[in-house]
């Protein structure tokens, strides 16, 4: 079943943009989710925007998976295994079922590519029997046919890669494992068809969390409640690298991956957000500078950071608060944007382009609120859009006028729904 447009198309004059590419999870290495280069998708013209196509993906659901779109392909991966690269701008039709390629089976995905130098990388758990994890690297541009194997594979052991999100720095590629470990592989491969990392982290547990990279400090959360810091370039030795600190996070991470901007981390647990300076302390273990604190309810998806504010859902809520925090360890939100109808969580980290904040919800909508809020302490959406998908879980891609976002039709059939003017 096709999704009806959301409102009547209409004609808007604007200037050409110059093409766009969001590169990683959370848009570029830093997983802000602030995408600054947005002038067709604002908060003037988004009450505008409509479905404009969705795209087969085959298999069931796209579940936590977010677009990355590069040099005009968009690239997505659904829970049962498949990477699928569409035009960017679609097929002409409002429904297309012919991707550029995909990839051979790889059992399970659920974190987001990340592209480098012609390279797409995501992980995957490639067994299910045995557990076995792999970062699996393709030729962005595809192989020539219809199905793509790896052009080589990254050796995680019975790790399984599971939400965390490969990050690429330095022809270095980072990407945390369910086993409780950060692994560090040669972007460029070994030679061979399956490559050790380059050296291992050991994390107090499990971790979704994709990590992010700050002048030679590479972050990422865990399950066990904290924040680690590690040298990027290892400690000299292969397997159990130590973190250069920690930090308390106050609970579960789940799948919250940190956010750096202006030499600070942000980072949501499932009951905060917390805000540590990304130099450290000076010691083994740092205090946040700030946080923000709900032990009733619970923050999800991964904090995003823009002009001057940081916005975390908090059950069906966005909170947006002071990015320099309030002057105590202990800061309330400055707003809330709100949902209209049904109350569901908001499940995907959200996004901020062109004025507008967007996040998926868990009633299939995609919700758009004004980013600088509406002048009251709470605001309403400014744009809906409607998927076939009750889980909406993947966050959204805003590029060149357009939102990506992955989801399903009615949870079986994996899809990309596509917005814009």
């Amino acid at each position: 079943m096709r999704p009806a447009p959301l409102m009547l198309a209409v004609s808007l004059v604007t200037a050409p943009a110059a093409a766009l590419d969001w590169t990683h999870f959370r848009f570029d290495e830093r997983h802000t989710g602030f995408q600054p280069h947005e002038t067709q998708l604002t908060d003037k013209t988004v009450k505008f925007a409509h479905f404009l196509w969705q795209a087969e993906l085959g298999g069931e659901l796209v579940f936590g998976s977010s677009p990355a779109v590069v040099k005009g392909v968009v690239y997505i991966a659904n829970v049962n295994g498949f990477l699928v690269a569409y035009d960017a701008k679609g097929c002409g039709s409002d429904f297309c079922e012919q991707p550029l390629w995909t990839s051979t089976y790889l059992a399970q995905i659920v974190d987001s590519p990340a592209v480098a130098n012609g390279v797409l990388y995501i992980g995957s758990q490639t067994d299910d029997t045995s557990n076995d994890g792999k970062l699996d690297a393709f030729a962005a541009a595809g192989c020539g046919e219809g199905e793509c194997a790896p052009l080589w594979q990254g050796d995680a052991g019975r790790d399984s890669i599971l939400e965390s999100s490969p990050t690429v720095w330095n022809g270095v590629v980072f990407v945390g494992s369910y086993g409780g470990k950060l692994f560090a592989f040669d972007a460029d491969g070994c030679g061979q068809a399956l490559c050790q990392p380059l050296w291992t982290g050991k994390l107090g547990g499990p971790t979704e969390s994709t990590p992010v990279v700050h002048r030679g400090v590479v972050y990422i959360a865990a399950d066990d409640g904290k924040l680690y810091a590690f040298k990027a370039r290892g400690c000299g030795r292969r397997t159990k690298c130590k973190p250069l600190w920690t930090a308390d996070i106050h609970g579960s991470a789940f799948v919250s991956s940190p956010a750096i901007d202006g030499g600070k981390v942000y980072v949501n647990s499932d009951h905060a957000l917390s805000v540590f300076d990304a130099a450290g302390c000076g010691q083994a273990v740092c205090a946040p500078l700030w946080q923000a604190i709900d032990d009733d309810d619970f923050f999800g998806g991964s904090p995003a950071v823009a002009n001057g504010l940081v916005y975390v859902p908090l059950e069906s809520q966005l909170n947006a608060y002071d990015a320099a925090g309030c002057g105590k360890k202990l800061c309330s939100a400055k707003f809330i944007l709100e949902g209209s109808g049904m109350q569901d969580a908001i499940g995907s980290a959200p996004t901020v382009a062109g004025g507008v904040v967007y996040a998926g919800r868990n009633s299939g909508e995609v919700l758009g609120w004004p980013a600088a809020g509406c002048g009251k302490t709470a605001c309403l959406e400014i744009w809906k859009g409607f998927t076939n998908d009750p889980i909406v879980n993947s966050s959204p891609t805003v590029v060149d006028g357009h939102v990506y976002i992955g989801g399903s039709d009615h949870g079986f059939h994996g899809r990309l729904y596509v917005y814009g003017l």
